[in-house]
């Protein structure tokens, strides 16, 4: 029986990595200018292709992921006694939960390769159990070659309906061949579509299977797909296309012997390299006539809401400020005293005073302003740098962007708690270096213990905490340390429209609907609407493997997102202030951020209506990854609300005469 030695498990990413690395490759450089590899993906004919491996897990759980040879498959017999070949990847790459392993098997460049034997291995009763269980969890692995995801089956379930799951499978397999033929011919962009996307799709999402995927009738025998059969296409000397078609079932049993055989064939395609990754994008689902609809609805409700406020703004305002005006000209005893005087000009002495909870303020005013402007930049350079194409490359660029931005946040702190005479400005930069980044460490730390205890690969290795931690102790904290610094000397002086007084004036009685309380809730409503269709496309490109890629979309989503919220909140905090309730700050700040109390609702209907997640490890990681993703949201919304509801305040009182 061939050994099997599972690799090491991956020690992450150590502190010099870059340096090394870099190094590294200049010395390879040097001493093989002309080598090619998959490094600039050219290759000679008869150079070596390499297919790594890099992880396998049931496909209703797309976080619970493991090594590939967590699952007792048998390695190639040209790899037998040496050791595995790791390929280390960038930090989003790890954070991702990618592992590429060499796999040692024989791809030469434009050279075929009929059907050879892989490697031979006799099922124990413990490996027969374990390759069931992965069958019966239809468990999918994927590999990578020339940094081209490939996907494919462990095996499938057959019970009465066999004729049925043949008969798709083979369906499958013609749709993927015919879709390759296509893509050589140049024939349309959706020709570009291969097998495994099209066969995953098909399979797993069970619409040719006569059943749901994840309900295994209990007298379904599991096999093993024991054939793998590799479709290239290259374009001059590149790789353009691989294709995976799983062939070849054998019954699970104790005893048997199982012999792993792959085959490859090289077709040309006239696919140019810079479009290679086109064929992974789902045209049909991400610009669907809905898609379309829903940015036309969200406008239709900016241009509603931006009429409401410019309605309250000049009518209702202009109305107000004549009243007063009159009352101030107007003797008080002929018009029976300050009984007809009401509303939010009661409240100028009182409207500028300082929030409660100053420091925590400031901190999140400030993480808000620098999210709301990571997020742009990372949309900006993901629509200019297709940036879907790399593993991870999302995720490093918002990492790098954070750390790079930490100064704006600490500035607008800064800056606001010198404005209303703050005391505690060392307080306020703490809060606003660690409080986000806290928040977020202490979820994902319950995330990895869990990881950990599961031995999967989304467990964050010890070294890539290092860099993390690295990461925000000598570039982001410095950073806020200085725009706290900055803000404080720059942006810190007073300059409000009226004086406020120094005893404070009582908040009266006022209807349900003009209490803070309700006035924050009901302002994330209309967000929330305003982003409710490409919430559900975000979400299926993460929960449902589909590449999200219209960030062009994404772009004006995000700024109807912060137009929505400007408005609704001005139209809040003037509703709360015509109360005679001079606590706007917090109202400002939590009726913009309550949006992501609606996204998180939705995501629990998400989670039990569109998805088939089931177990505790996915369960913590999908509310886990979502809590940090509505808490980014939530600060981004408040910060950008409570601006807009500040310049609202101010430019209201500036023409306000009072004696």
């Amino acid at each position: 029986m061939s050994a099997r030695q599972p690799p090491p498990r991956r020690a992450g990413l150590p502190a010099a990595a870059p340096v090394a690395g870099a190094l590294l490759v200049l010395l390879l450089a040097c001493a093989h200018p002309a080598r090619a590899d998959e490094y600039d993906h050219k290759y000679a004919v008869g150079d070596r292709v390499i297919l790594w491996e890099n992880k396998v897990g049931p496909y209703n759980n797309p976080q619970e992921t493991y090594n590939y040879h967590e699952l007792p498959f048998c390695r190639a017999e040209t790899a037998m006694g040496e050791k595995p070949t790791h390929k280390w990847g960038g930090l989003g790459e790890i954070l991702q939960g990618n592992e590429l392993i060499d796999s040692g098997v024989e791809f030469k460049f434009r050279v075929d390769q009929p059907k050879t034997t892989l490697c031979r291995d006799v099922l124990t009763q413990k490996s027969a159990r374990i390759f069931k269980r992965a069958v019966r969890k239809h468990y999918w692995y994927e590999f990578v070659m020339d940094d081209l995801p490939i996907w494919g089956f462990v095996g499938e379930n057959v019970d009465g309906a066999s004729e049925t799951l043949e008969a798709s499978f083979s369906e499958a397999a013609e749709d993927g061949e015919v879709a390759a033929e296509d893509a050589a011919r140049g024939d349309g962009r959706r020709g570009n579509s291969h097998l495994s996307a099209d066969a995953l799709g098909h399979a797993l999402r069970g619409n040719r299977l006569g059943g749901e995927l994840g309900k295994t009738r209990d007298n379904a025998q599991p096999l093993i797909y024991t054939h793998k059969r590799f479709v290239m296409e290259f374009n001059g000397d590149r790789v353009v296309g691989v294709n995976l078609v799983a062939e070849n079932p054998k019954p699970l049993v104790a005893g048997a012997s199982l012999e792993f055989t792959y085959s490859t064939t090289w077709t040309p395609s006239e696919v140019p390299f810079r479009k290679r990754f086109e064929r992974y994008l789902d045209y049909n689902f991400f610009e669907h006539q809905i898609h379309w609809f829903s940015i036309f609805n969200s406008f239709m409700m900016v241009i509603f809401l931006a009429g409401l406020v410019s309605m309250i703004l000049m009518r209702t305002l202009r109305n107000d400020y004549a009243k007063y005006a009159q009352h101030s000209a107007d003797d008080v005893e002929d018009r029976g005293g300050d009984a007809e005087e009401s509303g939010w000009k009661l409240v100028h002495g009182d409207v500028f005073r300082a929030p409660r909870h100053l420091p925590t303020l400031a901190a999140l005013l400030g993480t808000g302003v620098q999210m709301a402007l990571l997020v742009l930049f990372v949309i900006l350079i993901t629509i200019f740098g297709a940036a879907y194409e790399g593993r991870g490359t999302i995720i490093t660029v918002f990492i790098v962007c954070y750390a790079l931005t930490s100064f704006v946040g600490g500035y607008v702190s800064g800056g606001f708690n010198a404005r209303h005479s703050g005391k505690r400005w060392i307080k306020t930069m703490l809060l606003t270096a660690g409080l986000f980044p806290g928040a977020c460490f202490g979820v994902a730390f319950f995330l990895n213990t869990v990881a950990i205890f599961y031995h999967s690969l989304a467990a964050v290795p010890f070294g890539t905490m290092v860099v993390i931690f690295f990461m925000w102790s000598f570039i982001s904290f410095p950073l806020v340390l200085f725009g706290t610094v900055v803000g404080r000397n720059w942006n810190g002086v007073p300059d409000t429209p009226c004086r406020v007084k120094a005893i404070p004036r009582p908040v009266p009685e006022a209807p349900w609907y003009a209490r803070p309380l309700a006035i924050a809730l009901l302002s994330g409503a209309l967000p929330f609407g305003s982003i409710f269709i490409e919430t559900y496309f975000v979400f299926t490109s993460v929960w449902n493997y589909k590449v999200y890629y219209v960030y062009g979309f994404f772009l004006l989503v995000f700024l109807i997102l912060m137009i929505v919220t400007l408005c609704v909140t001005i139209v809040g905090t003037y509703f709360l202030l015509n109360a005679e309730n001079h606590k706007w700050q917090w109202t400002a700040f939590c009726g913009a951020a309550s949006v992501s109390g609606y996204v998180y609702l939705y995501s629990v209907y998400y989670f039990l209506f569109k998805t088939k997640m089931t177990g505790f490890f996915q369960t913590c990681f999908y509310f886990g990854y979502t809590a940090m993703f509505c808490l980014a949201l939530g600060v981004m919304c408040g910060a950008v609300g409570y601006v807009g509801s500040n310049a609202f305040v101010r430019r209201i009182y500036r023409n306000v005469k009072v004696d």
